[in-house]
């Protein structure tokens, strides 16, 4: 009987360097503070734009108030007997209505009314019988930061309807010293308005989404610092929205991720524990099979039949002791590719196993001479090994079962698809359980026997992958099972250029 060396690997943590903790964000540079800033932002945006028509409707009034008032001086002239004044009530009653010239437009004839001492030049009219709002703004914002010292004209319809038409005259610097008190006051009322809006908004943003985001980030802060710790994963909330949507999703990703650092962190403390326990370990299983050999020799008939047994235990526990120890190395070598004839290496994997099966089973290698395979040949041989023992297993455990055993049959085929090498192991053993095969490529999970690992298949996975290649179970069932293994060949490299080339006849080359 042919065994295998067992070898030990040892499992190491290596420290990781410490990163440097993330600090949350002060108030001002935080959601809060961005929050606040924006809201104040936004809210006087709209004061702003509530403030461009209101300042136009401003101007147009205080000129339409300075009409009436035109008006009301107008029609007291028109009372006064002979419509005769004297100059000191002539002057009171444009100083009272703030205008230094009034005309009315009467019956289709235009008739000064009232005109104050000096002569006064227009420098600009306006007519407020209809005003566009993009010319009224415009007009708005020259009167109020003008020079203050024109004389403008207004044009309108009496309020009173004495007349079709009036014209006034007067100063501008009233109306811009009333412009920018009214200005002055809306914007200490827009400051205002804006900070008492901006904090109601702030607060019920606050509480509707900063909060659950400091919160959210809090929770991932000290998940980070201890993700192993279990109390830190958070507790949804129960909210419908976007945000508890996050928190579930937070919670389920958190409850993934901290099970399966624990798994490995147990993986480890079993391959730190394995390898503190090898020399002891390997002493007692080379004095156990000292002992089976020298038993194997003795003629009792129960000695005979129970040596088998104990051999088999034996191998079993130094095949789960190699497993498991590979497996738990931190990662396997880069595969170092050939190019290999694949019916001599499943020949070399068929000799390996023969040894391992029982005398009803059968080995058959059908993969065509000459197929290649760009692999590595140690790594490739332990895939299909993997496979092939536990395709042996499989049907010597059905075999017990049966009366009398059916001759079980391992057949492996190949053949090539363009630049890939398939392989494709069958076997006719009683099939791959259904509890399993959810889990078949994961590590502890697919053992089918009692005392597997559920190591060999996650390993060959692993390996495959390096390759680039894929393992998969084609079909499973009472008649058997078929796994296939597709390796790509390697990409090379295409150097770019052109080949020499000689002209015979013209002297060149």
């Amino acid at each position: 009987m042919k065994r295998g060396k067992t070898g030990l690997y040892c499992i190491t943590m290596s420290d990781t360097a410490a990163e440097p903790r993330t600090e949350a964000p002060g108030p001002l540079r935080g959601l809060s503070g961005k929050v606040l800033a924006l809201t104040i932002v936004f809210v006087m945006l709209g004061e702003v734009l509530i403030f461009l028509p209101s300042i136009a409707n401003f101007r147009i009034q205080w000129l339409k108030g300075r009409v009436a008032q035109a008006e009301i001086a107008a029609l007291a002239v028109e009372a006064a007997p002979d419509r005769i004044l004297s100059s000191d009530l002539r002057s009171e009653i444009l100083s009272g209505a703030g205008v230094l010239v009034v005309s009315l437009t009467k019956e289709g004839k235009r008739r000064l009314i009232l005109r104050s001492e000096g002569d006064h030049m227009i420098d600009a009219s306006y007519d407020l019988r209809a005003v566009p709002w993009a010319t009224a703004i415009a007009d708005a914002f020259g009167a109020m930061f003008g020079s203050g010292t024109r004389v403008i004209g207004v044009v309108d319809r009496p309020p009173n309807m004495s007349g079709e038409l009036i014209e006034i005259a007067l100063k501008e610097e009233p109306l811009q010293e009333a412009m920018l008190r009214y200005g002055f006051n809306i914007l200490v009322l827009s400051v205002v308005l804006s900070l008492i809006v901006a904090g109601l908004v702030f607060a019920a943003l606050n509480v509707v989404l900063v909060r659950p985001m400091q919160r959210l980030t809090r929770n991932m802060m000290a998940f980070r610092s201890d993700p192993e710790d279990l109390s830190r994963i958070i507790v949804p909330s129960g909210r419908r929205d976007e945000i508890g949507l996050a928190e579930q999703e937070l919670n389920a990703m958190q409850s993934e991720l901290s099970s399966m650092l624990q798994q490995k962190s147990r993986l480890a403390a079993l391959g730190l524990a394995a390898s503190k326990v090898n020399h002891d370990l390997r002493n007692m299983l080379s004095s156990a099979h000292l002992i089976s050999d020298r038993l194997s020799t003795l003629p009792d008939p129960t000695v005979q039949r129970f040596v088998p047994k104990l051999i088999a235990n034996l191998d079993r526990a130094i095949d789960f002791l190699s497993q498991t120890l590979k497996f738990g190395r931190a990662q396997e070598r880069p595969p170092l590719r050939e190019k290999l004839m694949l019916r001599d290496l499943a020949d070399e994997v068929i000799d390996a196993a023969v040894v391992q099966a029982s005398s009803r089973i059968v080995l058959y290698n059908h993969v065509p001479a000459g197929i290649l395979v760009d692999a590595d040949r140690e790594q490739l041989s332990r895939v299909l090994t993997n496979i092939m023992r536990n395709a042996i297993q499989a049907i010597e455990s059905n075999q017990e079962q049966m009366t009398p055993p059916e001759e079980g049959r391992i057949i492996i085929r190949s053949w090539r698809q363009g630049s890939v090498a398939c392989i494709e192991i069958t076997d006719n053993g009683p099939g791959i359980p259904e509890r399993i095969r959810p889990k078949l490529f994961e590590a502890f999970q697919s053992a089918a026997r009692a005392g597997g690992t559920g190591l060999g298949l996650a390993i060959s996975m692993e390996l495959i992958r390096a390759h680039g290649g894929e393992l998969r179970l084609q079909r499973t069932g009472s008649d058997g099972t078929s796994f296939l293994v597709t390796v790509p060949d390697a990409a090379t490299e295409i150097h770019p250029g052109r080949r020499g080339e000689r002209r015979y006849g013209t002297g060149e080359a």
